[in-house]
């Protein structure tokens, strides 16, 4: 039995890219606060307060669920767009930041769910759970910094995710892989994540690779992000520096 809305999409763009999602008369798309880019006139949103794959739910629930997207940094409030027109309407969404968008299909996943990084959804079709999980290794995860706190995504629609620059999938056959901890994008539920120290004292300290890593372990999908955002900022950083003190320089000559 199918609970998730049947949608249809289309990736566009090359390193920068978006989904438009093609929707039916009453199909409904849910994604973050903000991450809307164009509609067609039919299309109709609402502000809600959950993802609304249990329409009986309560406020305490609801509550609840808005409170743990607050832990992942999310606004508490989800967007629902719905195609209120006689024939099909269409909605595009964007990431905040260059990358890729990677479509999943819940009904192909193991458990029909997948872990998703805190900051890495996009929008899926109405009838998507979405939920936190946490690291198991509690104290490696808070000293980590990344990976501690984890999106769950239930159902068995389409559902989007967004990475930056290239994405890589790799099939894991009980086997462990390990990863810069910002680059991990989504996996499997079957798949084990903990995030670990990277070595000796002096490969930490001087490696260059960070002070920890992610180690998946298991039999299941695994999606990798070549340039997460935080290396994206470290890696512009300078650059701003520099802009802005010749920004200044040139407003003061000008003012001189």
């Amino acid at each position: 039995m199918t609970n998730s809305h049947e949608i249809d999409f289309e990736i566009k763009g090359e390193s920068i890219q978006i989904v438009e999602i093609e929707l039916d008369p009453n199909e409904t798309v849910i994604a973050e606060a903000g991450a809307m880019l164009y509609m067609d006139q039919d299309i109709s949103f609402e502000t809600k307060m959950g993802d609304g794959s249990n329409p009986n739910q309560g406020l305490f629930s609801k509550l609840l669920s808005a409170g743990s997207r607050m832990l992942t940094g999310e606004s508490i409030f989800m967007t629902h767009f719905t195609q209120r027109g006689v024939g099909k309407g269409k909605v595009a969404f964007s990431a905040p930041y260059p990358g890729t968008v990677i479509p999943i299909d819940l009904a192909n996943s193991k458990n029909n769910e997948l872990i998703v990084q805190k900051d890495g959804f996009l929008c899926a079709a109405l009838g998507t759970k979405l939920s936190i999980t946490f690291n198991k290794k509690l104290g490696s995860g808070l000293v980590g910094g990344e990976g501690f706190i984890l999106q769950r995504l239930q159902g068995d629609g389409k559902a989007f995710v967004h990475a930056g620059g290239t994405v890589i999938e790799k099939e894991l056959n009980n086997e462990t892989l390990r990863v810069d901890t910002g680059c991990v994008v989504a996996f499997e539920s079957t798949i084990d994540f903990s995030v670990e120290s990277s070595g000796g004292l002096k490969s930490m300290l001087f490696g260059g690779e960070g002070l920890f890593l992610a180690t998946l372990r298991g039999t299941g999908k695994v999606w990798l992000q070549s340039m997460p955002i935080r290396k994206l900022v470290q890696a512009l950083a300078p650059y701003g520096k520099n802009r802005g003190k010749e920004s200044s320089s040139v407003i003061g000559d000008f003012l001189e």
